[in-house]
């Protein structure tokens, strides 16, 4: 069987040209490389608190900063997609966030570090919605799910690459001042600007958005600007998405952000054993992302959605509560296998429920804004633990899959499904004067 699902991964990646391949492999390592570095944050989280003498709350709020400022991003970055084309804006927002991840490695203080995560944020907060756009844009409609599962995974593998430096590097590093261990960590994170130079050359234009605009030329129209009033038309659509990707996020940051944090404190691990048992955990994303992404072009998105996320409740006992290794590690990799299985469908599954217009600006700001609406979970979840237990995260993260999951499972119910629909018309919006789209 696995040699057979083996087979069929290769025949996908045989059956796309060259520029296919070479499109959706920098948009899957820009996805990747935006999460390492994201990342390498929260498995740093103790050591940047005892550089800056501070509680983990106080650092939390690097996480909340990133957070908070992602949807500045993903409308920044959306808006010049959708006007200057994918390929360019994903190129620029790779440079940024690579440099603002090297500004946090040389923050003096705790107020100039929270600045650059700041900055930072911003610049993550636009690779999802372009790179997204770009990629199945340039996929075949019929297999999206199938690629959607593994560019969410991109995320994924971002995180396993900051838990293994973690594991490997963190604890042979022993230096002072500016070269203290998070901060050399940090300066490896910004090696992703070399991306941009393989984008500059190997990567294609979206071929959805070259139609749109050799259209417009031909139409004689000018190239698309978006406005407000693209937003108040598709309003309902809007919303809807920001509440699926509120859920979304606070389900899956709430089972990620402060698990190394759970490890070492309530488990009293060291650094190797969190960073094992983080990539162990990865790996299981990685697999239940691409599979449920690919289950999703037989189940169909809203069921592949609802099944994974209710399938992560049953996993809490090993995932929190265990008192060894292994189990913790088993539980780990079956928890992300159900938390990323769910995620690996939303790439294609907001894309097809996104307007055509709008396609590049749409998800990605309904995507960020849901991380805005969810950005102070992890803050919460430390001083709540804080507050109740003395300290413990099991119990407040127990709960927090819990809600997240049944919270997924009710809103996805909701939407409707749009697997497979039509990308190849383009047309704007026909607007009335108050702004609403004409019926």
């Amino acid at each position: 069987m696995l040699a057979s699902r083996d087979m069929a991964f290769r025949d996908e990646f045989r059956a796309l040209t060259s520029a296919q391949r070479s499109t959706f492999a920098a948009c899957f390592l820009g996805w990747t490389l935006d999460a390492f570095d994201f990342f390498l944050l929260t498995v740093c989280l103790r050591a940047i608190a005892a550089d800056f003498h501070v509680g983990i709350p106080q650092i939390a709020e690097a996480i909340f900063w990133t957070l908070v400022m992602r949807p500045v991003g993903a409308l920044i970055f959306g808006v010049l997609a959708e006007r200057y084309g994918r390929r360019p804006t994903l190129i620029a927002n790779i440079i940024c966030f690579s440099i603002f991840e090297l500004a946090s490695a040389f923050a003096p203080s705790l107020k100039s570090f929270l600045i650059c995560r700041a900055l930072f944020g911003i610049a993550m907060g636009g690779e999802w919605g372009v790179g997204a756009a770009l990629a199945l844009e340039s996929m075949p409609a019929r297999r999206r799910g199938f690629f959607s599962g593994i560019l969410q995974e991109g995320y994924v593998v971002g995180n396993l690459l900051a838990a293994a430096l973690y594991g490997v590097l963190f604890p042979h590093l022993h230096g002072t001042g500016m070269l203290t261990g998070w901060r050399v960590m940090f300066m490896i994170g910004a090696l992703p600007a070399l991306l941009a130079f393989y984008m500059q050359f190997k990567v294609e234009e979206s071929p959805i958005w070259i139609a749109a605009e050799e259209r417009r030329r031909l139409e004689g129209h000018k190239r698309q600007k978006i406005n407000f009033q693209h937003f108040r038309a598709y309003l309902p659509t809007f919303l809807f998405l920001v509440l699926l990707m509120t859920a979304f996020n606070s389900f899956s940051h709430g089972t990620q952000d402060l698990y190394p944090t759970l490890l070492e404190k309530d488990h009293g691990l060291d650094p190797g054993k969190v960073g094992l048992i983080v990539v162990i955990s990865n790996i299981g994303a990685m697999l239940g992302g691409i599979l449920c992404g690919a289950l999703s072009e037989r189940l169909g998105r809203k069921r592949m959605i609802i099944i994974a996320a209710l399938a992560a409740i049953p996993m809490i006992p090993l995932w929190a509560w265990s008192h060894t290794v292994p189990a913790l590690a088993l539980g780990g990799f079956l928890m992300q296998f159900a938390v990323q299985g769910a995620f690996g469908v939303i790439p294609a599954h907001l894309n097809e429920l996104a307007p055509s217009p709008v396609r590049a600006v749409f998800p990605g700001f309904a995507y960020q804004l849901g991380n805005l609406c969810s950005s102070r979970n992890g803050v919460f979840q430390a001083k709540l633990a804080q507050h109740f237990s003395g300290g413990p995260l099991n119990a407040v993260m127990s709960w927090t899959v819990v809600i997240g999951a049944l919270a997924v499972a009710i809103v996805t119910g909701l939407g409707r499904e749009a697997k497979g629909e039509d990308w190849s018309t383009t047309e704007e919006p026909v607007l009335e004067q108050g702004g609403h789209r004409a019926i």
